[in-house]
This record gives structure tokens, C-alpha cells and sequence, in this order.
């Protein structure tokens, strides 16, 4: 599968190329350093110095292309529209290139629903809700423009992501994971590869946690 990548030098998304050049993928990574790229030299890598927030600059990138992954994120308290800016040009792109499959990371935080436990509904999210509040607009916004799309999508909805080691980790189709409050991005990266290539999770979101 050739896999574009957004956010391929961040946390996620250096775990997210490695792995998927271990499984066979061509990657495409979209980066504005290629320095701080791994394994730049693999013979299945490509790096490309694009801006993610330009769909003009990344349109030609995406041509081709089997599916793209955004593992965009803020890197400074105040990047309050980083996930929605990435979304939209992406989205942009991607209809002028032709290509139909996506996956987005954002986050289990800001939303509420059944996979919740009670403690979890009433107290921890509200609180959470209160302090991070432009991050999670950010998320939600990104949601809807996500599903709003018309494109084979699917959302990626961690919890609070860990520099961990891999280990057995819970999924949930359009939910939650009870009492998941964390999971390592090397897992994250497993689960998002593992979604590119389980056709059921088009149009879904995807809870994760331990």
C-alpha cells in the first residue's frame, strides 16, 4: 500500500513510518525537516518537504497515493487550529488528487458517550473540558470536518498518549474504552495501520486505551 503521512516526525508519527515500512508500505512523509525524519534512507521512504496547510503544495503528493494518515498535532500551547487547518487542506487535496482513503487522529478527551464510566462523565472529562478547552475545539472541529468529508475516513481517538513499550491494548468501534486513560504511541501507530486495512472501520471512529 502506498501511505501518506502527515506529522510523520512527532511522536505518533515516527512510530507510524517505522512500522510501516516494516510491513511493506511505500511512506510518503509530508515534513517541513527531513533531519528530523528516521530511516530516511529506507529505499521505501520518501520524504517531502511540503506545508501541510497549503492543499495546493500537496495535492501532486497525494496523487496515486492508496490512503493518507494526519498524525498532526500542536506543538505549542497556543497552535489552537492545527488539527482543522491539517484536516481541511488535506481533505482539499485529496479530492483534487483522487484519493479517497483517510485516517485522522484526534483524541478520546472531548468526546462523551457510552464507553465512559460514570466518575469519568461526571467528573474528569468536565474538568478536562475546562483546562484544555482550545485543544479540544480544535478536535472537535477536525471531527466534523472529518466526517462532513464524502471520503473513506476514519477517526483515531486516543486517550492520553504515553512513550511506552508495545502491549495488549482494547479498541471500540464508535465508543470509548472503559477505563482507558492512556496508550503508547508505538500502539496507536498499531492500531491506525491495523484500521487501513479493515475495510469496517470506514466511516467510524475508533476508541483505544488500555
Amino acid at each position: 500500500m502506498r501511505v501518506t503521512v502527515f506529522g510523520a516526525t512527532g511522536g505518533t508519527g515516527q512510530h507510524l513510518v517505522r512500522q510501516a515500512l516494516a510491513v511493506g508500505h511505500h511512506v510518503t512523509a509530508v515534513v517541513r525537516d527531513p533531519a528530523r525524519l528516521h530511516h530516511a534512507d529506507h529505499p521505501r521512504l520518501e520524504p517531502v518537504i511540503a506545508d501541510a496547510m497549503d492543499p495546493d503544495a500537496i495535492a501532486a503528493i497525494l496523487t496515486g497515493q492508496d490512503a493518507v494518515v494526519s498524525a498532526l498535532g500542536p506543538r505549542a500551547r497556543g497552535d489552537v487550529s492545527v488539527c482543522t487547518d491539517g484536516a481541511r487542506a488535506i481533505i482539499s487535496a485529496m479530492r483534487a488528487a483522487g484519493t479517497h482513503r483517510l485516517i485522522v487522529v484526534t483524541a478520546s478527551g472531548h468526546i462523551v458517550d457510552a464507553g465512559d464510566g460514570p466518575v469519568t462523565r461526571v467528573v474528569v472529562k468536565p474538568l478536562l473540558r475546562r483546562y484544555l478547552r482550545s485543544g479540544f475545539a480544535d478536535f472537535a472541529r477536525t471531527d466534523q470536518i472529518v466526517r462532513d468529508s464524502g471520503l473513506a475516513w476514519t477517526i483515531m481517538r486516543p486517550p492520553r498518549l504515553t512513550n511506552g513499550n508495545h502491549r495488549p491494548y482494547r479498541s471500540a468501534i464508535d465508543r470509548n474504552v472503559r477505563g482507558g486513560i492512556t496508550i503508547a504511541r508505538a500502539d496507536l501507530a498499531h492500531a491506525i495501520l491495523a484500521a487501513l486495512d479493515a475495510p469496517t472501520t470506514v466511516g467510524h471512529t475508533i476508541g483505544l486505551g488500555y
